[in-house]
């Protein structure tokens, strides 16, 4: 299929440029920039609501996905205006704006397939929020500025055969790694999204090629519009698959306002961490239905102990995956009823830099990553795996970890039965100072004095959850 999508154009393209008579010249400014509004249109409406969807799901590949895109439609704007004979006299601003547009969605989409603990990453996702409006509006002020200096690109030689050379394989380049990352990234999970982007980068390629081989206005230099258009429409179709379950796409930006932290693990988690989700579940029973109650129970304590809405929703989605990486824990161990070897043990506390692996490819961030990798941490520093001590253990590790043990405590496992609610909060009370933060133990402790229904409708809430992942 790849082969297919990616070869056909190309095919087509030399099939016109070699025969000459069937390369007719077709010289139409208006038609231009109707073609290109319309993948303009297209592309710029669905980033946004991608953009949105990538906040509302604190997806930061998400949010760079629609960052590509939104780039592509408003400098395609910006190229669509300055069709030589539209609306400008002849200027070079038109074929320079379609380098750029290309140029800059592949680099978007290039940050979006690395893993979200890079550097780079990590800064832009302190940042996700506001990334979708302050690039929209900072790259619509350049065109305006380069629109309104457009007579300046008519003297430029911009499209010099050094240049076109060098700005196709920095787009190969970035874009074949692209395709690269997604494509191991489809492998393991199957995720349609995946697969679409993998076409999508490489339609870029194709685009690039046609863009600096071909000549203005012949049909053959009019494919690379088409081949953007599909591109987008490759985007679009993987998005829509993507978050079309349960609504979450489509009623994203009103629950973006409106739905809380609880809400949003019922209705926006994305299908990639349904499936992890799920494979957890058919490895482990217990794991599955442990995951949902801690993401409720650390949700519960995040608020008593006065966590934002965005910890909140952080704390949520750790919490419901913090125990992912026990998929990579061999059954034999993982389902074993007796005591643990040392051997074993060392092979079962390596799950939270398994899960933290796992779900820094699926662009989580790392608020929940810090849940996934440090729940095990212990206060005194006597956890794993990295031996973090006191304040050096995140916030949100710290809160799961007490919700992760209380309900660990109340839960039936094959070798003992599950001790009853104040059995539990002693032992948690005890461990105050050693195992946990005292701050989060103070808190436990009040809210179980508050509110004991929520722990009594917690403990039993294994159907809810079947509703919520099936």
């Amino acid at each position: 299929m790849l082969l297919i999508v990616l070869l056909l154009p190309l095919v087509l393209y030399g099939a016109l440029r070699s025969f000459g008579s069937m390369d007719a010249t077709m010289h139409a400014p208006a038609g231009h920039f109707y073609i290109v509004s319309l993948v303009a249109i297209l592309a710029f409406v669905f980033a946004l609501f991608v953009g949105i969807a990538g906040i509302r799901m604190r997806n930061v590949k998400v949010t760079l996905i629609a960052l590509a895109y939104v780039s592509l439609a408003e400098i395609f704007i910006l190229h669509g205006l300055a069709t030589p004979g539209l609306l400008v006299h002849a200027s070079n601003l038109s074929s320079a704006a379609a380098q750029m547009s290309i140029l800059l969605c592949a680099l978007w989409l290039w940050l979006s397939s690395m893993s979200s603990d890079r550097a780079a990453i990590r800064l832009l996702a302190r940042r996700n929020a506001l990334l979708l409006p302050v690039w929209t509006v900072l790259l619509g002020v350049v065109c305006i500025v380069l629109f309104r200096h457009a007579p300046w690109f008519g003297h430029q030689q911009l499209f010099s055969p050094a240049f076109k050379a060098l700005a196709t394989l920095a787009i190969a380049a970035i874009s074949i790694w692209t395709m690269r990352r997604y494509w191991q990234s489809y492998l393991a999970w199957g995720s349609q999204l995946h697969s679409m982007l993998v076409h999508a980068s490489g339609l870029l390629i194709v685009s690039q090629i046609i863009l600096v081989t071909g000549v203005s206005w012949k049909i053959s230099w009019w494919m690379y519009h088409i081949t953007l258009l599909i591109s987008v429409i490759f985007m679009l179709v993987g998005l829509t698959l993507h978050y079309s379950n349960r609504h979450a796409f489509g009623s994203s930006l009103l629950q973006l306002f409106r739905a809380n932290p609880r809400e949003w693990i019922e209705t926006c988690l994305s299908p990639n961490v349904r499936a992890i989700i799920i494979a957890t579940e058919s490895r482990d029973a217990y794991t599955a239905g442990h995951n949902y109650r801690v993401a409720l129970y650390a949700l519960r304590l995040g608020e008593r102990l006065g966590l934002n809405n965005e910890q909140l929703r952080a704390i949520a989605l750790g919490g419901i995956v913090h125990d992912v990486g026990k998929l990579k824990v061999p059954d034999e161990i993982l389902n074993k009823p007796g005591q643990l070897t040392s051997q074993e043990r060392t092979i079962i506390e390596r799950h939270p830099i398994s899960g933290y692996d796992i779900c820094k490819r699926l662009g989580f961030m790392t608020e929940e990553l810090s849940v996934i990798r440090s729940h095990h941490e212990r206060w005194d520093g006597s956890g794993y795996p990295d031996r973090l001590k006191h304040d050096k253990i995140p916030l949100l590790a710290r809160v799961t970890a007490v919700a992760d043990v209380y309900d660990a405590l109340t839960s039936s496992r094959s070798y003992r039965t599950a001790m009853s609610h104040q059995e539990a909060l002693a032992i948690i009370q005890a461990e105050r100072g050693r195992h946990f933060d005292p701050a989060c133990v103070d808190a436990m402790l009040q809210l179980a004095a508050e509110d004991a229904a929520f722990f009594r409708q917690t403990s039993g809430s294994d159907r809810e959850l079947e509703l919520v992942f099936h």
